[in-house]
């Protein structure tokens, strides 16, 4: 009878050094492709075994099934699970694992498997097949079932990486989308550009975009990407006669697997489909404005593409394309009346400001800190809110600039009016000078209607100017007019207009060095700067940061589904200990991953994105400096020291300061010192 070989020198099965080598394997946490060609390669001593077959399930409906020889060579596929291909293949418990037909190897005459189970969930199956009959044995088996366990862990690992990077792409291509659709008139000119935007997130062949009539009796086509129908009679309207097209009515998302066997072919959904060559579809329906319905499909040519996962990201991408559809009628109405246009222009700034308000109530932008720092700035804000007086606000990036512009705005007398925020980094010269002060219709190419600007949008509230010392000099001479003189001129116009506004300025740079360098006008600080206050590092308030992580876990708790989480003692240990670079925006993100990662339970150091746990990588300590008898020049060192660092950096002035130990002032006013050129910056 065939046994497992021993170690040398010791009475155990070499499963123990299998399982030792394949945990250090599973540990290093590498793509499940690369890990299962290792693992077949690191357990083929221990297991006579002809392929190494591991099934993942990825969805309800289709696994990936993995073949790897003793070799290492791997084979990778995946399989759709539909009721007529459902096959069982039992563990030596009797636990059933759905398997699609044709996954087993038609030429196994031995098999021998496990679960893949995480807890109550089942992840897939794991077996080992050989040409032989009778080749496996019950101490292989033990080894196999003690296997399961960690590669169940790998699998799980692989699929929350998997979760994650969804999560990533598809946050990501809102965020372009709306980039997207921001600017455009008529949808069907960025028709194109959405359904590009939105592949990598959910892959389609064509997405379609429908309208309906407004008495629910006919619709059409309005858009089309990824497929070409000449055909005019395609666009035209056209009339819901029978249940089947009337079922197009129905305001709920649905998806359809497979056209062929759903949808009546004679119907009008059966024949578009058919004209695109569409099998599979997702429906979300788009509501507009006085309740008329539109809907988005994406389409797919293979049945069975989309599944109820995919209907919480369509119906994301629907509602930024109901919201282009509604700005395009606004601009249609806008363009037959000059003062719709104005009014409408001034209803979307608030209603972007009632969505940053509806954010800060949710938890988003709450004032949260105990520690003495942060009550030292509340106080500051709290003196300064009830006067009209100018505030600029100093800080590193990250540190709640904008909290605090809030919490003033709100403790003011103007808290009834609007708070506008503009980040003025994130716009060239010519289109920041139109967002800040509006422009009339043709002062430049594309500027069809007049357009109020955000300074008139805050008109009875506060004007957040963030970045303020990444403003162009040009332009600060017309902000300089606005403080002191309270008026303005649109671009392109002639009238002079009122300015009732209180401004709030934020900035991360060393504005005297700016002024030194003649990147900022000093009459403007000094303006400006009437009342300043700096905001502190997260890190120089580390007993907030506990306060803060619970804050926000519960609030992405929230948002996702899911329970409160709590932080276990290493964990709050390693939040405490951890240095914070990108101050409070790096600690939510954080929270935000370990929320995912922890899937419903306690958050621990390994969910955080630390390299060492709860501290940054220790640094070895340099050897003792010896000094040259003849001295050395600091400075010309230090200078050598601050372009080596830039270049580094690939000239990011923040990372470079890091590498130095300086803040970002100090690395300004060296630079500013050492008089760099431009090339070493």
């Amino acid at each position: 009878m065939e046994t497992l070989p021993t170690v040398p020198g010791t009475a155990a099965p070499a499963s123990t050094s299998v399982l030792a080598a394949v945990s250090h394997l599973i540990a290093e946490a590498a793509p499940l492709r690369d890990a299962v060609s290792r693992l077949a390669s690191t357990i083929s001593p221990a297991v006579p075994f002809t392929r190494m077959h591991l099934l993942r399930l990825d969805r309800i409906d289709s696994v990936t099934l993995f073949t790897a020889r003793a070799s290492g060579e791997i084979e990778e596929e995946s399989h759709q699970i539909t009721g007529a291909t459902r096959a069982g293949l039992q563990d030596s418990s009797g636990a059933t694992v759905v398997q699609p037909a044709g996954t087993l190897d038609p030429h196994a005459r031995s098999v021998m498997f496990c679960q893949l189970r995480h807890g109550l969930r089942v992840l897939g199956a794991l077996w080992f097949t050989s040409t032989e009959p009778d080749r496996f044995r019950p101490e292989h088996q033990a080894l196999v079932d003690d296997l399961g366990d960690l590669v169940g862990l790998a699998v799980l690992c692989d699929s929350l990486q998997s979760a994650v990077a969804v999560r990533r792409e598809r946050l990501e291509s809102l965020e372009r989308l709306l980039q997207t659709v921001a600017g455009a008139l008529d949808i069907r000119s960025v028709f194109d550009d959405v359904s590009n935007v939105v592949q990598g997130a959910l892959p389609h062949d064509v997405l379609a975009l429908t309208a309906w009539a407004s008495d629910g009796r006919t619709f059409r086509v309005h858009a089309l990407a990824g497929a070409s129908v000449p055909d005019p009679a395609f666009w035209e309207p056209m009339a819901l006669v029978d249940s089947g097209d009337r079922a197009q009515l129905n305001r709920d998302e649905y998806v359809v697997r497979d056209a062929q066997t759903e949808i009546d072919p004679a119907s009008i959904r059966g024949r578009l489909l058919r004209r695109v060559g569409a099998r599979s579809a997702l429906r979300v329906p788009l509501p507009l404005q006085n309740d008329v319905f539109g809907s988005l499909f994406f389409l797919s040519r293979e049945p069975d593409h989309f599944t109820e996962d995919d209907v919480d990201f369509a119906r994301r991408v629907g509602g930024y394309v109901a919201l282009a559809l509604s700005h395009q009628r606004l601009s249609e109405a806008a363009r037959r009346d000059a003062e719709a246009r104005e009014t409408a222009a001034r209803l979307e700034a608030q209603v972007a400001d009632l969505r940053r308000e509806l954010e800060a109530r949710e938890g988003r932008r709450r004032v949260i800190g105990s520690s003495q720092v942060w009550k030292d700035v509340l106080g500051q804000a709290a003196r300064v809110a009830p006067t009209e007086t100018t505030v600029l606000l100093t800080g590193e990036s990250g540190t709640g600039k904008e909290v605090i512009a809030r919490f003033i705005h709100h403790a003011s007398r103007r808290s009834s009016g609007p708070f506008v925020a503009i980040n003025c980094a994130a716009l060239p010269e010519p289109l920041l000078e139109s967002e800040l002060f509006g422009h009339e219709r043709g002062a430049f190419t594309g500027a069809v209607a007049a357009r109020p600007g955000r300074v008139e949008q805050a008109n009875g509230g506060v004007l957040f100017l963030d970045e303020i010392g990444e403003m162009p000099v040009s332009l600060q001479a017309k902000l300089l007019r606005v403080l002191e003189e309270r008026e303005f001129v649109r671009l392109g116009g002639t009238r002079l207009q009122k300015a009732d506004i209180r401004v709030i300025a934020a900035t991360n740079r060393d504005i005297s060095a700016a002024i030194r360098r003649g990147d900022f006008r000093e009459d403007l600080y000094y303006r400006l700067g009437v009342f300043e206050i700096a905001l502190p590092p997260l890190r120089t308030r580390p007993e907030d940061i506990l306060e803060l992580a619970t804050e926000f876990a519960d609030e992405i708790g929230r948002t996702m589904g899911r329970p409160s989480v709590t932080f276990t003692r290493d964990a709050r240990a390693a939040l405490v200990a951890y240095h914070w670079p990108g101050n409070i925006r790096e600690l939510r993100n954080a929270i935000e991953r370990a929320v995912i990662l922890a899937d419903g339970g306690a958050v621990r150091s390994e969910h955080l994105p630390f390299t060492a746990p709860g501290a940054p990588a220790a640094r070895v300590a340099p050897s003792e400096p010896v000094l040259p008898p003849g001295g050395i020049d600091l400075e010309s060192v230090e200078r050598s020291l601050v372009v080596k660092a830039l270049a580094q950096a690939r000239h990011n002035k923040s990372r470079a300061a890091r590498l130095l130990g300086l803040t970002r002032s100090q690395l300004y006013s060296r630079i500013e010192k050492y008089k760099l050129r431009e090339s070493e910056l």
